[in-house]
């Protein structure tokens, strides 16, 4: 595939950034001493094999991928950013998924599924009103956790790398040059982030529970739960659709709120974090495409390397 047509994203960690293609990914941390370390390979599995491709299920099947490498991301830099050596245990990690997942799924979906039906019971609305008091708690938790957090110093300094990920990318769809000035002029907001793609669910979810109309507790919960997969791939394929009409003056308009949020997700990064950003960046465009080839930086940069 010509790198010109290539789709780049990437992921905010602790003291660091990951980014990837569809092949590939690298992560840089700044460790204590200040320097920055990497690590790096290709992205192989059955998770990119044709079912990546099936629209609909891809959504579902990109959602697992990324969790999955967003979580070896977390631990490899929050290891390198104590100074400590990064050890990896495969069913310990996929156990932490699990629960990260059953905790957002819980604060998200389970939460505002009970408040809509309370208001339902107590108030006397109907079902109808009772799915968009849901809809309107689950917007109003997404947006006051991720607010409330923003407040923490170590998730203030990830929502700064989380800017300077999307100033980096933004500069290489530019065709800029690729350090800390160039790129530190271009917007920190992105509309493929996938503060975007929380959005779009919470917005589908409440269209789509709506129709359901009014139902029992045990049911109204079991619809949340069954349905999620088919929300996860409507919203990656809408945002496949934006994605590739961001010219288009119509859909400028439909991305507004998500670059209005990105507001809350991501701060203006230091020169460092920029130099992160962009030794990830460089460090995973190495090995796209090309199977095995390690990554060695020059040594001067202060920059180590591990294939």
């Amino acid at each position: 595939m010509n790198d010109k047509v290539k789709v780049y994203g990437g992921q905010a960690v602790i003291e660091g950034v990951m980014m990837r293609s569809r092949e590939a990914m690298a992560v840089a941390v700044r460790d204590p001493a200040g320097e920055i370390q990497i690590i790096s390979h290709r992205l192989t599995g059955p998770l990119r094999g044709r079912i990546a491709n099936i629209p609909f299920l891809r959504g579902v099947v990109g959602l697992i991928d990324a969790f999955g490498i967003g979580y070896r991301s977390l631990m490899y830099s929050g290891a390198v950013a104590a100074g400590e050596d990064a050890e990896y245990d495969e069913p310990v990690a996929w156990g932490m998924i699990g629960l990260s997942v059953a905790l957002g799924i819980g604060m998200f979906f389970i939460l505002p599924a009970l408040i809509g039906q309370g208001a339902e019971n107590w108030m006397g609305i109907s079902g109808g009103m009772g799915n968009i008091v849901e809809g309107i708690a689950r917007l109003i938790v997404v947006l006051v956790y991720i607010w409330l957090i923003g407040f923490m110093p170590d998730v203030r300094r990830i929502y700064g790398y989380h800017g300077a990920e999307h100033k980096t990318i933004h500069a290489f769809e530019a065709n800029a040059e690729l350090t800390p000035l160039s790129v530190a002029r271009f917007p920190r907001e992105h509309p493929r982030c996938g503060t975007a793609f929380l959005l779009v669910v919470v917005v589908m979810s409440v269209l789509i529970f709506a129709a359901l109309g009014p139902l029992p507790l045990l049911m109204r919960l079991a619809t949340r739960l069954i349905l999620l997969p088919v929300l996860a791939g409507l919203a990656y394929e809408y945002l496949r659709i934006t994605a590739k009409n961001v010219d288009n003056s119509i859909v400028r308009l439909l991305v507004l709120p998500s670059l209005a949020l990105q507001r809350l997700t991501t701060r203006e990064p230091d020169e460092k974090m920029l130099a992160v950003a962009i030794t990830a960046f460089e460090a995973m465009r190495k090995i796209d495409g090309a199977e095995g080839q390690a990554v060695s930086l020059d040594s001067e940069t202060g920059v180590t390397g591990k294939g």
